[in-house]
């Protein structure tokens, strides 16, 4: 694994780097005795200091550069530049920095025939500038062209490299991106969850904590045996609440875990048993309460079961905030074609629903319920009913657990009958003489 030094020291190593190719294009140049090839040479040492952040436009000056050399080279009257010389090498280095540094994808390709297209010149000259042949025969030009090549494809290979690790570090930089984007929505869908559990315990609780403290108080001189039962249901729904708090305080907390099971964070798990228990509780506030529950518990989930209980529960509480003591509420749990249809129908004690907004604002009950049938792609309606009351309908599909339970009941089956036919097979009692 290649490590990659910092930032500064990076930056560092590059000048080192750009100067030690500046100096091996100037030194040869210094060389020469022709009066023009060391500043011709010097120019494109300066030129090649650029190639990093301007790649392109140094290729084109260097490029010049070398025109001008051959251009001296070529005057009638003296010779003030040599060429080819080896400072040449910088139109080398020149298309290398395109290749690798450019940003353009068409920039390599252009890079190489400019290379390639004047040295194929060498051959014939370019008489109209008064520029002669340099090369000596097809010979040359292959090996300048072999040349070329090569640092063409090693500068390409580098630039694939680079490209490549480029890519990976873009996508591992939106890997946590994402990462982070995906904790931070199950940290709000684990705040909303939290929120929706504290409004279902803490509404629904302190409102039947509420109408029977009020109705303990006024048979608490008339019926002490009433008012005496009535204490006690509040103080066992204060404790289960408390509960239910603790284990949300824990969650909080870190003390446990979200995907342990219910005994492991202290989770009560609340099951079809507890809208029973419901339902005995509103009674006690002052409701009528009729249940039916029409639902076979193998086909639910324990999650499921939460959330029909939890849209019992939070029905219940609006009807003993909004409607009259003594309202008559109707709760229906039955399944219809792998689906559970729960109903919680009231009808306000007499009043209308109209009169009394707080069910449809100023709460987060009717949103959280919506919320959490959403999970299980099911769809809730609650509205006033013709006349006084009000009601609440919810369609959660269920897992097709009949069928699975039928599809194994029907392969036990099968698999018993293969039992029994080997085992009233004659030649299964049958010794090797043919006897049975």
């Amino acid at each position: 694994m290649i490590l990659h030094p910092e930032s500064s020291v990076r930056r560092v190593l590059s000048v080192i780097a750009d100067a030690g190719v500046a100096f091996a294009v100037i030194v040869p140049a210094l060389s020469y005795t022709a009066g023009f090839d060391p500043v011709v040479g010097g120019l494109m040492a300066l030129c090649l200091l650029g190639r990093r952040r301007w790649p392109e436009a140094v290729m084109a000056a260097v490029l010049a550069l070398a025109a001008v050399q051959f251009a001296l080279y070529d005057l009638p009257e003296t010779e003030l530049a040599s060429a080819p010389a080896a400072y040449d090498v910088a139109v080398l280095l020149a298309m290398m920095s395109v290749i690798h540094h450019s940003r353009t994808g068409w920039m390599p390709y252009a890079a190489g025939g400019a290379v390639l297209l004047p040295t194929a010149w060498g051959l014939v000259g370019v008489p109209a500038l008064g520029i002669e042949p340099f090369l000596h025969g097809t010979f040359d030009l292959l090996i300048y062209w072999g040349l070329t090549a090569g640092v063409w494809f090693t500068a390409f290979s580098l630039r694939v490299r680079r490209l490549y690790a480029e890519s990976q570090a873009a996508r591992a930089e939106q890997a946590e991106r994402e990462r982070e984007h995906l904790v931070r929505l199950a940290a709000a869908e684990e705040r909303a969850e939290i929120a929706r559990e504290l409004h279902d315990v803490v509404a629904h609780s302190l409102a039947v904590m509420t109408l029977q403290a009020d109705g303990a108080g006024y048979a608490l001189r008339t019926d002490p045996d009433t008012a005496a039962a009535v204490l006690k249901t509040i103080a066992d729904t204060g404790r289960e609440a408390l509960d239910d708090m603790h284990r949300i305080v824990r969650v909080l907390r870190g003390t446990g875990e979200s995907g342990a099971a219910p005994a492991e964070t202290g989770r009560r798990r609340l099951t079809l048993d507890d809208v029973r228990v419901a339902a005995d509780r509103a009674r006690a506030a002052g409701l009528r309460v009729s249940v039916t529950l029409d639902v076979d518990r193998e086909h639910l989930s324990p999650p499921e079961e939460l959330t029909a209980f939890r849209i019992v529960q939070e029905s219940l509480t609006n009807v003993l905030r909004h409607a009259r003591k003594g309202a008559h509420v109707t709760i229906t749990l039955r399944e219809e074609r792998d689906a559970l249809l729960i109903t919680v129908a009231d009808d306000g004690g007499g009043r209308l629903a109209g009169g009394t907004t707080g069910r449809t604002s100023g709460g987060n009950g009717l949103s959280g319920m919506r919320e959490r049938i959403a999970v299980f792609g099911g769809s809730l309606e609650a509205g006033p009913r013709v006349g006084p009351g009000w009601q609440v309908r919810a369609r959660m599909p269920m897992r097709p657990r009949k069928a699975e339970k039928a599809e194994k009941a029907e392969k036990a089956e099968k698999a018993e009958k293969d039992r029994g036919r080997r085992s009233d097979d004659p030649g299964r009692h049958t010794d090797p003489s043919g006897r049975r």
